[in-house]
């Protein structure tokens, strides 16, 4: 006993206990009972200060929003409460049990109860509140109406947010056509996904990074004025902390400009965090700035679909009430466009009008002057104009309005836009044509972005509300009123006195007979008085003196008006003229006054088969011309060539010109060519017709000098049975080859055709076009194959890397009975668009594989019988390109438009790809 230690303590034999347990096992929850106490309170005032917020929040949403709060809410808020009602009993025995502490708090008098009692305080419910430090309570169902017509692109969208490499998702497309309703599918649809958090955001056009950041917090709680009033960095640190640790789903709606998405402190998607970042815009420029590794562009509804949405506005009633108003409506909202917007705002507006006369008049009223119609100007105009207002700047506006003169559903050549802008003095500061050509398309490319205008190969065309709303801009918001006359498809010339202000009028697509009133139009810059596209145009005179006062004018436009034989005296008095356009006109002879247009850069006489005379020095006197249009024009040969003066010698003086086409008709015109350099130089179309008196081998190596040669048509050449190039029948020594290696030949050459060649066997010369894009062949009954691999072997200038038909992007056959081969390999096809096969019933291959597919977005159009028919490599090529198979489409697909689409051309037209203007004569 002698190793016994005496302690004077307490005789209470439970304190006794508790010391001698205490030295055993340390006492933790009494030693830590005062701290914990401290954080106790400290985390319970967080708490109900966060559920104060949160209470606010769905009270106002509730009140003021006719919402409902989820019963994730309710449950998080009995939960607080529940924790509400044990730290009050933990309050309530506070000052008993820190007054039972001793030893400087290492003990207790009481050892089990406050072991319980700071134990309990330690590990209540209060870690479970610090994990939750935001509710998903602020996760909306939004509500929407019922839709119409947006299944598909749903799905679309619905595929890429299942995928988990696409984090970042754009939805772009014109103002008023779903997107934000197309956006509140896919927030509904998430509330039932595996998602924590479903973020909604509205980013103002005049959004900046704290603004945003500000919305973000207000949904995942940090809302709290002090938190507002951090720095942008701060704000970013603390949302970035927040959603990392949750798989959340963002959904920005009416992003104009890009967001940082790292400046606001949004962690980026990726396949390990699973979130997800879904924006509408109307740019697809934005798309790409956001880096959207998906852009879907949403599109106006198909017909079927536009007229179900617009049947349910107006109401069966309505529909029913006489039996003419159904087909009236039926015109009434093919004027929408399939554009949702208008079709409801319409559709409403008519719901009440019971009588065939208004719905006549609506007709007219939406034909003529939309804006009048009701509704029109405030709901959709309006909303549309935000995308015009957000434009650069003002020379891309005044090229979006100039879109406007043509006729609705109309296809604009972006070329033909080049001359017409760069004439208007649009892009004067552009010297060369190549350089106006850069910035033209990098406009038309804006405008495509800002989903104001709509492109089809080389062509853009406007939706027709987009049109209407231009139109009302131009012509009813203008600072001057009336400053554009449009009366497209008109039988009868405007009054006259309507000219008086304007500077741009167009008749374009007209029925007038004549013009037999002079306008006192001196502010006119643009004057189209373009024929029909469908019939014949009846426009036979225009008054003499009719330009009398038109000294302003710097665009003329006549074409396509095949009854006017003669230009009126006075045309003359257009010294400022820049571009005219006689193309497909019956003008026999150039007036001998067309002398004074000493201004001129733009002259087209294309397809005007009565021509049979130009005055001497007419042409010459055009010392700033810079493109020469005599493309189809059957009296070519003789005006070129003929006379103690040839015209062509004329053209090779212009020093200043740039672009020339022509058809040639005659061996011996084909060799003379060669002997003007400028014309040389200078040719991007020519066309070979009619070659009768030609032998069976063409040689097209003297094209290999037309360093600009853009498109080669050749048309009727019954003899022509191969297409030589020199050199490529040379041994492999030979020093030619190695020259013609070196040089670019047949570089710009894009577009061929070759057309009525009935002993043609193939077209192997092609792999010497190394930017070939389309090509077409038609109606050669002998044509075996396209490229014939034999030959391009025995070919001493075709090197063995030769990728042939590289950059193809469009491929037409038409009529070639015997073909059987287009290539006799698989090609990588990196570009290819659209394959188009009609009536070549022998060939059994496509020379793809499932390689292909991988590389282009392919779209094959044929007839049934012969898909079925065809032989691939295996059967998973074949399932590979069948989605993208389209099946009888007759005469429509030949011209590769929609049905809708073609209105601007007649049925005696064919496609014509290689001269990029799809509506070519049968008869040249």
């Amino acid at each position: 006993m002698g190793n016994i230690v005496s302690i004077s303590l307490p005789s209470d034999p439970i304190f006794e206990s508790s010391c001698w347990g205490s030295l055993i096992q340390p006492p933790k929850y009494i030693s830590r009972l005062k701290k914990d106490l401290e954080a106790l309170d400290h985390s319970f005032r967080e708490l109900t200060a966060l559920k104060a917020d949160v209470l606010r929040k769905v009270e106002v949403a509730e009140l003021q929003r006719s919402m409902k709060r989820l019963n994730q809410v309710q449950l998080w808020i009995e939960k607080v409460e529940k924790t509400e009602n044990e730290v009050a009993e933990v309050e309530h025995g506070r000052v008993q049990e820190i007054q039972k502490l001793c030893c400087g708090g290492y003990c207790s008098k009481n050892y089990l109860s406050s072991y319980k009692y700071g134990k309990k305080s330690n590990k209540g419910v209060f870690a479970e509140v610090a994990e939750e430090t935001f509710p998903a309570t602020l996760v909306h169902e939004r509500p929407m109406e019922p839709t119409v017509g947006m299944e598909f692109v749903f799905y679309k969208v619905w595929r890429q947010l299942e995928d988990e490499h696409v984090g970042i998702i754009g939805l772009y497309g014109m103002g008023g056509v779903g997107k934000t309703t197309l956006l509140t599918q896919i927030n509904n649809k998430l509330l039932h996904v595996d998602f924590d958090l479903v973020i909604w955001i509205v980013v103002s056009k005049d959004h900046n990074v704290e603004t945003v950041q500000d919305k973000i917090g207000d949904k995942i709680g940090l809302s709290s004025d002090s938190w507002k009033q951090k720095q942008q960095s701060g704000k970013a640190e603390d949302i970035c902390r927040l959603l990392s640790a949750k798989k959340f789903v963002l959904l920005f709606d009416d992003m104009w400009e890009p967001i940082e998405i790292t400046k606001l402190g949004v962690p980026i998607p990726n396949p390990r965090n699973k979130s997800k970042i879904i924006f509408t815009t109307r740019s697809e420029d934005v798309c790409g700035q956001m880096d959207a590794q998906k852009k879907i562009r949403v599109e106006c509804l198909a017909w079927d679909k536009a007229w179900n949405l617009f049947q349910e506005k107006v109401g069966r009633e309505t529909l029913g009430i006489h039996p003419d108003i159904q087909r009236l409506a039926q015109t009434v909202a093919k004027e929408c466009g399939g554009l949702p917007l208008a079709l409801i705002t319409v559709g409403r507006a008519m719901a009440c009008k019971k009588t065939t006369q208004e719905w006549n008049h609506a007709i007219h009223i939406l034909k003529k002057s939309a804006h009048e119609f009701s509704g029109m100007e405030d709901k959709v105009f309006r909303l549309l104009k935000f995308s015009y207002d957000n434009l650069a700047d003002e020379k891309v506006r005044s090229c979006f309005l100039y879109c406007a003169l043509f006729p609705e559903d109309f296809f604009i050549f972006k070329d033909d836009l080049v001359y017409l802008w760069m004439c208007e003095a649009m892009l004067d500061e552009y010297g060369s044509v190549e350089e106006a050509k850069n910035k033209c398309y990098d406009i038309i490319g804006t405008l495509v972005a800002a989903c104001l205008l709509e492109v089809n190969l080389d062509m853009v065309k406007m939706h027709d509300m987009i049109r209407d709303m231009a139109l009302w801009l131009a012509r009813d918001c203008a600072k001057e009123n009336d400053s554009f006359l449009v009366h497209t498809s008109a039988h009868a010339a405007p009054d006259v006195k309507k000219w008086k202000t304007a500077t741009r009028v167009s008749l374009a697509d007209n029925h007038i007979e004549s013009m037999v009133e002079t306008p006192k139009s001196t502010k006119l810059l643009t004057l189209l008085i373009q024929g029909s596209y469908i019939s014949r145009s009846p426009l036979n005179m225009i008054v003499d003196g009719f330009f009398d006062y038109m000294h302003k004018l710097r665009v003329l436009d006549l074409s396509r008006n095949e009854k006017l034989t003669q230009l009126p005296s006075g045309v003359s008095n257009l010294i400022a003229l820049q571009h005219l356009n006689l193309s497909r006109t019956g003008i026999i002879e150039l007036s001998i006054e067309l002398k004074a247009l000493v201004r001129l850069k733009y002259l087209n006489l294309e397809y005007t088969n009565q021509l049979n005379f130009v005055p001497p020095e007419v042409i010459s006197n055009f010392h700033m011309l810079k493109v020469v249009k005599l493309f189809g024009c059957s009296s070519s040969d003789r005006i070129l060539f003929g006379g103690e003066r040839a015209l062509i010698e004329e053209i090779e003086g212009l020093k200043h010109l740039e672009v020339f086409t022509l058809t040639i008709r005659s061996s011996y015109c084909f060799q003379k060519l060669f002997s003007y350099n400028i014309i040389v130089t200078s040719t991007q179309y020519l066309h070979l017709s009619d070659g009768k008196n030609y032998s069976s081998v063409l040689d097209i190596s003297s094209l290999a000098d037309m360093k600009h040669l853009r498109g080669l048509h050749i048309n009727e050449y019954p003899n022509l049975e191969e297409m030589e190039i020199y050199w490529a029948g040379q041994a492999p020594n030979d020093p030619r080859n190695a020259m013609m290696r070196n040089q670019s030949r047949f570089c710009g050459l894009e577009y061929v055709d070759v057309c009525r060649c009935p002993n043609l066997k193939d077209l192997t010369w092609l792999v010497f076009v190394p930017n070939l894009r389309i090509l077409e062949v038609r109606d050669c009954s002998e044509m075996e194959k396209i490229i014939d691999l034999e030959r391009f072997g025995r070919m001493a200038g075709a090197v063995k890397e030769q990728n042939a038909l590289a950059k193809l992007t469009d491929l037409h056959l038409d009529s070639l009975p015997r073909l059987r081969s287009i290539y006799g390999n698989a090609l990588p096809f990196l570009h290819l668009k659209q394959i188009l096969v009609y009536e070549c019933p022998a060939l059994k291959k496509l020379p793809l594989n499932s390689t292909s597919a991988e590389r282009c977005n392919l779209i094959i159009r044929g007839q049934k019988e012969w898909w079925n028919g065809l032989e691939w490599e295996d059967e998973v090529s074949r399932s590979v390109f069948l989605p993208d198979f389209m099946s009888e489409f007759g005469e429509v697909v030949r011209t590769d438009f929609k049905e809708t689409d073609l209105g601007q051309f007649s049925d005696d037209l064919l496609f014509f790809s290689s001269r990029r203007k799809y509506i070519l004569y049968k008869d040249l």
